[in-house]
């Protein structure tokens, strides 16, 4: 049923955007661009009101997706499914994506990139259970790929556990190589991986040790 719209209202929490009223009854919220468009006084058909209101709700989707793109890269399989959940169409999650990959916001091979360089910095895994998270997030395997090349299983395997080896006991390097052999298969590395990773913090564990023995030996001689 067409109306007349009474009253323009900035919104209180957010100055971007603006309540319509249309005969004397709030209407639907809008984005400021497209408010100072509209009058007071000026009469809308059902088309125009139902326009309206589809516009705002892609703009606010678009909000929406961005405040959840701003805590981190997200892979666009990500923010479907944030919007999905917030019950949007398929349509309207379509247009938000396109609109986010034109702008460069997102794009799965960059994201791909990241995933693997943030995993590599604080907790790193093995190519297959990067394999594994990535494609969980809807990443094609060409670009997962491209985001492991290079990436060196041993070197990652050996950051993933040198912490934990140094709070192992080195009791017997059977005990010190099943502790640090699990922790590193639950992280998805293999065992050809897992071996010389293990007899390397083994030899150089053992040898801080002995440094550690001769400079107390050493002490007590100066001492005598």
């Amino acid at each position: 049923m067409p109306g007349t719209i009474t009253r323009l209202v900035v919104q209180k929490k957010n100055k971007e955007r603006v309540n319509v009223y249309i005969d004397d009854e709030f209407a639907f919220g809008l984005a400021m661009i497209e408010a100072i468009k509209l009058r007071k006084g000026q009469q809308l058909t059902d088309q125009e009101i139902t326009r309206l209101k589809a516009l705002d709700e892609i703009e606010v989707a678009h909000e929406r997706a961005l405040n959840f793109l701003s805590y981190r890269p997200r892979s666009g399989d990500e923010v479907r499914a944030n919007l999905r959940e917030k019950g949007y169409s398929d349509s309207v999650i379509q247009q938000i994506i396109e609109r986010l990959e034109r702008a460069g916001l997102i794009n799965d091979e960059s994201f791909a990139r990241y995933w693997v360089e943030n995993r590599e910095q604080f907790k790193p895994r093995s190519s297959r259970g990067l394999r594994y998270e990535l494609r969980r997030k809807g990443i094609e395997d060409d670009a997962i790929e491209a985001a492991l090349e290079g990436l060196d299983e041993e070197e990652s395997a050996y950051r993933a556990v040198l912490d934990r080896a140094k709070r192992t006991p080195r009791t017997s390097k059977q005990y010190f190589a099943k502790r640090l052999g699990d922790f590193l298969a639950r992280r998805g590395f293999t065992y050809q991986v897992v071996r010389p990773v293990v007899d390397r913090l083994w030899a150089e564990l053992s040898e801080d040790d002995e440094s550690a023995h001769d400079d107390l030996d050493f002490d007590l001689d100066m001492e005598d």
